[in-house]
């Protein structure tokens, strides 16, 4: 594998709720009723304060705004799952337009503090029956909630590279993974472990589907993502952005647990499903890594990978 660059000193190794019942509680915007409107940052595993939390992530455009792209989007149009709407109205990071309940939900802490923040923000719910509910859900499991929202909006490879606070640049890109549970998840321990950007590919690939933002439980709302023409090419350009691009293979000689370029912008590479990045995504990228594996398996869930490689980057930015 040659190196391109070596990095600063050596070079890598190779390679609250609130109580109550959705029936009662301030306000006039309760399931069943007249359908009404009412009216700090985390620290993340490193001790340092990161941007993309509530109330500190850019507002994306809705489409028709006027501003931003006049795409449609990456998805994530439909939110399902009581904590992926929460955090929705939580980050108010794009706008929602309509909360859908079940009418024969039983009451709970979670549904109140939805119903709260719904009136906050001048979002109108509507209760309808159980069946009507189910044929609307796109996932097998909506907990009978669910909200409409504008799509997520793509930004550009350079924003994503933009020091927020003192942490450096932590992206993850992904080639090519295509089950929606998969993506979900991934997301999740990336928002998680303070992964400051997502970088996904335009085609043969998941999209922000219902799923995803269910199994991400929130987290879409609070990572930039750049949708990328290919994986390859945007490789190239992190490099010129001087960001560490680092794949994770499993035949690859050195371990994640030698990334001395972990503290340095860096990006993770993750591969499909199975097959696992692609032979000119491997050739573009600075580093390959593996995950040293000690049982019969040959191999992890792509997103049991990530939370491995995630965390290891966010121990070595501890040690300094």
């Amino acid at each position: 594998m040659n190196q391109r660059r070596n990095p600063r000193g050596s070079g890598p190794k190779g390679g609250g709720s609130r109580g109550g019942k959705p029936g009662g509680g301030r306000g006039g915007n309760r399931p069943g009723g007249d359908n009404r409107g009412g009216g700090g940052g985390r620290r993340n595993s490193s001790g340092g304060r990161r941007s993309g939390q509530r109330g500190t992530t850019p507002m994306r455009d809705a489409p028709g705004s006027g501003g931003g792209s006049k795409s449609k989007g990456l998805g994530g149009d439909q939110v399902e799952g009581r904590q992926a709407v929460r955090e929705l109205l939580l980050a108010d990071t794009r706008r929602t337009r309509e909360i859908v309940m079940a009418g024969d939900l039983d009451p709970a802490p979670i549904l109140e503090e939805i119903i709260d923040l719904a009136d906050e923000a001048k979002v109108p719910i509507r209760a309808i029956s159980r069946n009507k509910f189910e044929s609307l859900a796109r996932t097998d499991a909506p907990q009978g909630i669910l909200a409409m929202a504008a799509p997520i909006q793509s930004l550009e490879l350079e924003d994503l590279v933009k020091r927020r606070g003192s942490e450096p640049p932590f992206l993850l890109v992904l080639d090519g993974v295509t089950d929606p549970q998969n993506l979900g998840s991934i997301l999740r321990v990336a928002e998680c472990a303070g992964v400051t950007g997502i970088v996904l590919p335009r085609h043969r690939a998941a999209r922000i589907t219902a799923s995803v933002t269910k199994s991400a439980a929130g987290a879409v709302e609070h990572l930039p993502m750049a949708q990328v023409a290919g994986i390859p090419a945007a490789l190239a350009r992190l490099k010129e952005l001087e960001v560490w691009t680092v794949g994770l293979d499993m035949v690859a000689e050195s371990t994640v647990f030698d990334l001395r370029v972990a503290t340095d912008p860096v990006a993770l590479v993750l591969g499909a499903e199975g097959s696992g990045i692609s032979r000119l995504t491997r050739e573009r990228c600075d580093v390959v890594a593996r995950i040293p594996l000690a049982g019969s398996l040959g191999s992890l869930n792509v997103s049991t990978a990530a939370a491995v490689a995630c965390y290891e980057v966010v121990r070595r930015r501890g040690e300094i």
